[in-house]
């Protein structure tokens, strides 16, 4: 009677971890501001989500300077991508992430200045996100900080 009640109990309380740790957010999730690699300064914030077992990122907010287009669009697209001529603001800017160990990877992300797309890998380390975007053997690496 004993064990079959320590059983019980395990298997209770063991479901309880497996379900919180399953229900647990990624560690990219959230908001991140990006700094531009080039010269260092805060470019925009970028907010992460999952939606249907895979991660987007999506521009929530521009940092831009008072001489600058205020409504930048992604006019370099290419013209067979459906943000050609859209509005950098809202638009959704990672794609098809999927978990790859501790990282995140098999998707692309876009560059709206320049209109060029990279596959994309990205992974979290405390409140750094590292997000590379690679094209062939060439890839470059920036740093991202979370917004609390």
């Amino acid at each position: 009677m004993k064990k079959s009640l320590l059983l019980a109990l395990v298997l209770v309380v063991g479901c309880f971890v497996f379900a919180g740790s399953a229900l647990a957010e990624a560690p990219i999730v959230g908001k991140w501001k990006t700094i531009d690699d080039e010269t260092n300064e805060p470019k925009s914030i970028v907010q992460i989500f999952e939606k249907n077992g895979q991660y987007y990122g999506k521009i929530v907010e521009l940092f831009l300077k008072p001489d600058a287009d205020q409504n930048p669009t992604c006019d370099k697209c290419a013209d067979d991508d459906p943000r050609k001529d859209q509005p950098t603001l809202g638009m959704e800017i990672i794609q098809d992430l999927k978990p790859d160990g501790d990282a995140y990877s098999g998707g692309t992300i876009l560059d709206p200045k320049k209109g060029k797309v990279y596959k994309c890998k990205i992974w979290a380390e405390g409140d750094e996100l590292k997000v590379q975007g690679s094209f062939l053997f060439i890839s470059r690496t920036q740093t991202w900080h979370r917004v609390k």
